[in-house]
């Protein structure tokens, strides 16, 4: 049975492998904190002291961290990379964009060519990551699909296979640039019927049912209609990755993406960054009383 390795148990990591252990995999976990990890124990999980403990012994390792440097650390500094037994693969799902991503398999490549790298980040929040609803974007040779498979349908309803190594970072950024446009026309709408002087109840109920709304941008709505901004993807990190899709494109390329960068970072200046996105309604209703 394939032997799994979580690590990194955050927002997205925690629920992720909660799936993997209901799913019936043996399963590995390491962060930080130890709460986290705590909880999965009672699960069924087995808590390993360092990355390099978690993997000694496993098929895949799943790696969900925050950003590049946090993934290098566990690959580099502490160990993990250097102990992954022979014809494992690194499931690599944390979102890093481009650059990093072709830094990691050069790397793996130079260091630890016995070692697959698949570059599979996913589609979606912290509630499809709890229900197991992820889009798994992965990327990586043919050989290794059959092998991650167990994995990949214990976290996600569906895997989009998108080429070779690399591609799937690049489709996360589209991805994620989407979304942070649907959230900043959320956002703004709303926000404008604010400084016109329109009930937010009014907005939501006209727009619910209109071909403009998907199910995501309604549920959002309702949210932002209660001034409930409890993190699902926190602003800091959508800005990110906002930054990550700017840095992969030319630059000047992108105009509109730059000017929502920049206002969403004004946003986090101001120490809203780790509610969630959606939060920068409140940053654009507020302006109108400053």
């Amino acid at each position: 049975m394939t032997r799994v390795a979580v690590l990194g148990l955050g927002g997205m990591g925690e629920p992720m492998a909660a799936n993997i252990i209901r799913a019936g995999l043996p399963t590995v976990v390491w962060n930080r904190h130890p709460e986290p990890a705590d909880r999965l124990r009672d699960q069924g999980a087995e808590v390993a002291a360092t990355p390099a403990d978690a993997v000694r012994d496993v098929d895949i390792a799943v790696t969900m961290v925050t950003d590049a440097d946090a993934v290098r650390s566990l690959a580099v500094e502490q160990g993990m990379l250097a102990a992954l037994p022979e014809g494992a693969v690194w499931a690599q799902m944390s979102t890093i964009g481009v650059t990093e991503t072709e830094a990691l398999a050069a790397l793996v490549e130079a260091e630890r060519p016995d070692v697959t790298l698949v570059d599979a980040p996913v589609a979606g929040s912290r509630g499809p990551a709890r229900e197991g609803r992820l889009v798994v974007l992965a990327a990586g040779p043919d050989e290794a699909r059959k092998r991650v498979a167990p994995v990949f349908e214990a976290v996600g309803q569906r895997t989009v296979w998108v080429g070779p190594t690399g591609a799937g970072s690049r489709l996360k950024l589209v991805n994620n640039l989407l979304l942070a446009f649907l959230a900043e026309g959320l956002a703004t709408a709303v926000a404008l019927g604010d400084t016109l002087g329109l009930d937010r109840a009014t907005v939501r109920d006209a727009l619910h049912g209109s071909p403009l709304l998907s199910a995501w941008a309604a549920e959002k709505l309702d949210r932002i209609g209660r001034d409930d901004y409890t993190p699902q993807y926190t602003l800091d990190l959508a800005l990110k990755d906002v930054d990550l899709a700017l840095r992969a494109a030319p630059a000047g390329r992108f105009p509109a993406a730059a000017a929502l960068a920049e206002e969403w970072r004004r946003a986090v200046e101001a120490g809203l960054g780790r509610d969630d996105l959606t939060v920068v309604t409140r940053a654009l209703t507020e302006a109108d009383t400053r």
